[in-house]
């Protein structure tokens, strides 16, 4: 398993148990035990990009939130599966406020899509690719002012 993709796993099995208590745990805690458990041979620089994925996602969130809300107006944000709302939350922060130079746009899409197909239900992938489409299609048009 290549070591990035493992390291978007554990920032999504984090970011999971974050958001199933409510957000009441403490969070850096959280990822350092899924650190441990799941990720005991990655090296400093992997470490680093678990810790810049989850701090992105944290420091956007209410941004992703607002896009998620936009983006699937017909799923609630409280009626969305938690697996589901954590790979957008992930793929959008990769897609709209990560480096694109280190991870194109078609990356972070196509590995949101198998976080969804491996943690969440069988239309999980569909519907992240239906969203985080969306999402990429909008930000295009913003850029180029259309």
């Amino acid at each position: 398993m290549a070591s990035r993709h493992l390291c978007r796993q554990i920032t999504l099995q984090s970011l999971y148990e974050w958001d199933f208590y409510e957000k009441k745990k403490d969070l850096e805690k959280i990822v350092e035990k899924n650190v441990k458990e799941f990720g005991f041979d990655l090296d400093e620089s992997k470490i680093g990009f678990i810790w810049e994925l989850v701090t992105g996602v944290i420091k956007h969130l209410k941004e992703i939130d607002e896009i998620i809300k936009k983006t699937a107006p017909h799923w609630p944000m409280d009626q969305m599966p938690i697996v589901d709302r954590n790979v957008l939350r992930l793929g959008i922060y990769e897609l709209l406020f990560g480096d694109k130079k280190a991870v194109p746009p078609k990356v972070a899409i196509n590995e949101a899509i198998e976080l969804a197909k491996g943690f969440s239900g069988e239309s999980s992938g569909k519907f992240v690719n239906g969203v985080l489409g969306t999402v990429f299609r909008e930000y295009q048009k913003l850029e180029k002012g259309t």
